[in-house]
């Protein structure tokens, strides 16, 4: 691959981290807009869940539209494309899908909201493709992890801001009593129109913007064998996508399809991993066993990490966890995303070369900085957050796991991932204020897991490691499927368990996922070391999806 490299472009890079904002405002906000959908369209508590899931879906779709054009050609695309004319064209896609979301608002059919939505995402998917080697590109490379470090960072600061514009624009400035469903759709028109305006703007911003030109004809290995396991992951996609539908027509329950489209992910991946490791020619990146067990990893926490929140809404709702209304919801949401935020920003500090004492003494104060911010950003929103101090015990909690795990990726998601599965037990059997501060704190638990994720997974790869690395962004498909899953369950327990409601009993879902990412720390830690690969060189870099 040649790469023009040009000076440093801070108005470029200032721009493109922009998009990382809004990947990161949008995925926050859909806690909010998911309740609002569900009491405008009368809808389950599953069918509501399909906005995550067509959300994390899109990635998918795009994600895989670029390997099979690819595939085809026997070229990288989107290197062919550049860089630079692949996040216009991401951009244009999403600008599209934000002004089919305004007629599909007032359709009155779901349905149509989701395909909005799903042309939006596959329009972040292309940006996301394109964006990260991009920032590297626009400077010096021996900075570049110090600007997707930035960019990261501003992803984080549009999870927190996003749940609060969202409650704004839909319920005003301050707490309202007006129900959801009488809530004018004009204030939704207003936010898809800027949304539609500023990515229109941005797209024209790249387009006439001299940038690095990043391009190749090289050549891609072909691998047939994943051909057939993604061709099973797409039929898993289709399972949740069209569940009601399927449901209509043949007269079978929902559960016939839902538990199936995870038990095919499951299954697809289980027989890739013992199919792969009898005979590894053909399977190119999948080849080796971190991969495909990493691919699952990145699937249960993407999905981990949406559910949680997704679901909080209609938790809180419950009599026993206060009543909180769809108006009074967004300091919650914007306390779990920003407890991602905390979590980043504390994990980034081992990306700097620093003495152990300046080290440790940022472990301590970056947190609870972190957490101010987030305080700070609701009170200037008008809400009163004095009943989320306690939250600082958990904050502390965090601190301690980041001093154990020492940034190494297998001590540190084993710690956070047990973290996560203690919590959302916890929340299990207690109910009120504290369970709730208890799973909002898997967000904290979260926040590490996809850089120790990624680095583990694509750890002695080669030249595999690109195609390795595509696979793993196609998992986040894990964000269209868990979420769903979980609103089943939900629906599917109401009143089945004495003494607990079905929403707070679908918090076993996240549990599970959180045990998964335990084990999975434990094995592949196994199947490297039987490659030959000292874990203690492994780095903790810190890419966000």
């Amino acid at each position: 691959m040649e790469i023009q490299q040009s000076k440093s472009n801070p108005s470029a890079l200032y721009t493109l981290i922009t998009v990382f904002f809004f990947w990161g405002f949008l995925a926050a906000s859909n806690g909010v807009f998911i309740p609002f959908c569900k009491a405008h369209f009368h809808i389950t508590q599953f069918e509501s869940q399909l906005i995550d899931f067509t959300f994390y879906g899109g990635y998918f779709v795009g994600a895989l539209l670029f390997y099979a054009i690819s595939y085809i050609s026997k070229v990288d695309i989107l290197d062919k494309l550049g860089y630079k004319n692949g996040i216009v064209l991401g951009l244009l896609v999403s600008v599209l899908g934000a002004l089919v979301m305004i007629p599909a608002l007032h359709s009155g059919t779901f349905g149509f909201i989701l395909f909005a939505l799903i042309i939006i995402t596959i329009g972040f998917s292309i940006q996301q493709t394109a964006a990260n080697p991009f920032v590297v590109a626009l400077g010096p490379p021996e900075t570049g992890s110090n600007r997707l470090n930035f960019a990261g960072s501003i992803n984080n600061i549009g999870t927190l801001i996003g749940p609060i514009a969202i409650k704004i624009i839909l319920f005003g400035r301050v707490s309202t009593i007006i129900p959801p469903d009488k809530i004018s759709l004009t204030a939704v028109d207003t936010l898809y129109y800027v949304l539609a305006a500023v990515l229109l703007l941005l797209a024209v911003f790249f387009w006439v913007s001299k940038l690095p030109k990043v391009t190749s004809d090289e050549k891609i290995e072909i691998s047939k064998k994943p051909n057939l396991p993604l061709f099973f992951l797409f039929i898993a996609f289709l399972l949740m996508a069209g569940v009601n539908q399927f449901s209509a027509i043949t007269g079978v329950p929902k559960a016939f399809f839902v538990y199936p489209s995870l038990l095919l992910v499951m299954l697809t991946l289980f027989l890739s991993f013992t199919a792969a490791k009898k005979n590894k020619e053909g399977w190119g990146a999948m080849q080796y066993p971190q991969l495909i067990l990493g691919m699952f990893a990145i699937f249960a926490y993407v999905g981990t990490e949406a559910t949680i929140q997704s679901n909080l809404g209609a938790l809180l709702k419950t009599p026993e966890f206060g009543g909180v209304s769809e108006s009074d919801l967004a300091p919650y949401i914007s306390l779990y995303w920003g407890s991602l935020m905390i979590g980043r920003w504390t994990g980034a500090i081992g990306a700097f070369k620093l003495s152990n004492t300046v080290k440790y003494t940022l472990l301590i104060i970056v947190p609870l900085v972190a957490f101010g911010v987030v305080l700070g950003v609701n009170y200037s929103s008008g809400v009163d957050m004095s009943k989320f101090y306690p939250y600082v015990f958990f904050i502390f909690i965090l601190i301690i796991a980041f001093f154990i795990g020492q940034q190494r990726p297998v001590r540190t998601l084993v710690i956070f991932g047990l973290l996560g599965i203690t919590a959302m037990i916890v929340g299990l059997c207690t109910v009120g204020h504290f369970s709730t501060l208890v799973l909002i704190s898997g967000g904290l638990c979260c926040s590490i897991m996809w850089p120790s994720i990624f680095s583990l997974a694509i750890t002695g790869l080669g030249k595999y490691t690109a195609q390795g690395s595509a696979f793993l962004i196609m998992m986040i498909l894990g964000g269209a499927i868990i979420p769903p899953i979980q609103g089943f369950v939900a629906d599917s327990t109401q009143g089945a368990i004495g003494g607990i409601s079905g929403i707070h009993f679908s918090y076993v879902v996240p549990a599970l996922g959180f045990t998964y990412l335990a084990w999975f720390a434990w094995k592949v830690s196994k199947e490297l070391r039987a490659q030959g690969i000292d874990l203690d060189h492994v780095a903790v870099s810190n890419p966000k999806h």
